[in-house]
């Protein structure tokens, strides 16, 4: 007992540590890229971009029409080196739509994903269970979203926690390009979760496949799983904690605002480019 007071002194030095977010601003390391910004008329357009693109994500290059698909990029950078001028990621965390078309993207607009209608606002904005399916996700995405827990970012302060069992939960957030092994599993654990239900696609290959798009032995993510329906996608490769949060929230109806807030910038009204 005699260590106690000495550990509770050793924790207050750390003092607060849980992100300002969504009341102030959220701050993101220096290697964050988040919604690109794209200038078709810049450089070569965005044609060398397209070509080095591991998942096709770049698409219409050396055209008025060019666009970036969230869902399938991986955020790897590639396309700015390749194509400076044309493709250039912003710090805008705000990467979640309420339908996988919504991910197409020219840059041009904040993403921001719709509320919920009332009644389920209702239902589910002031507390929200969700049971986490990793259908054969490398990890990454699931690393983050169980940070998005932690005393940094604190999910749980909004009413919404992972729980064990789909029983008990309100709805999924599927991980992962859905391999045939994992896909009579997650329909299973769907069915399980009592209706109504929300369902959440996290991460490029939840989104789309990722970086095994079009291999046999999977589904290119939860579009190639229709018995499904998805009611929030969110982009990543993975997403940032901040926009899993985020994209909730909005899905929840407790942030409508279109601001930008971003430590050491203040805020920014609605552009993408910061």
């Amino acid at each position: 007992m005699e260590g106690i007071p000495g550990i509770f002194q050793f924790r207050s030095r750390f003092g607060r540590q849980t992100v300002a977010y969504p009341d102030g601003p959220a701050s993101f390391p220096e290697r964050f890229r988040g919604l690109p910004v794209l200038d078709a008329s810049a450089g070569d357009g965005g044609r060398a971009a397209a070509e080095i693109c591991p998942t096709g994500a770049v698409l219409d290059p050396g055209t008025p029409r060019l666009a970036v698909d969230l869902g399938r990029c991986t955020f790897c950078g590639l396309c700015e080196e390749a194509s400076p001028g044309a493709v250039a990621f912003s710090r805008d965390y705000r990467l979640a739509a309420r339908s996988r078309n919504e991910l197409l993207v020219k840059g041009e607009a904040p993403l921001l994903a719709s509320a919920l209608d009332e009644k389920a606002r209702a239902l589910f904005g002031r507390s929200l269970r969700l049971r986490q399916v990793s259908a054969a996700g490398c990890n990454g995405c699931e690393a983050e979203l169980n940070a998005a827990g932690n005393i940094q970012f604190d999910m749980s302060r909004f009413g919404v926690a992972f729980v064990a069992s789909p029983r008990h939960a309100d709805g999924l957030v599927v991980t992962g390009p859905v391999s045939e092994n994992m896909r009579d599993a997650l329909r299973k654990t769907w069915e399980a979760t009592p209706a109504p239900r929300l369902v959440i696609a996290v991460g490029a290959c939840a989104c789309s496949g990722g970086v095994f798009r079009d291999s046999p032995v999977q589904s290119n993510g939860m579009p190639g799983v229709p018995e499904i329906p998805v009611d929030l996608w969110i982009a990543g490769c993975p997403p940032h904690p901040i926009t899993f949060i985020d994209g909730v929230l909005r899905l929840l109806g407790r942030v409508e605002k279109d601001e930008l807030r971003l430590a050491g910038t203040g805020i920014v009204l609605p552009s993408a480019k910061t």
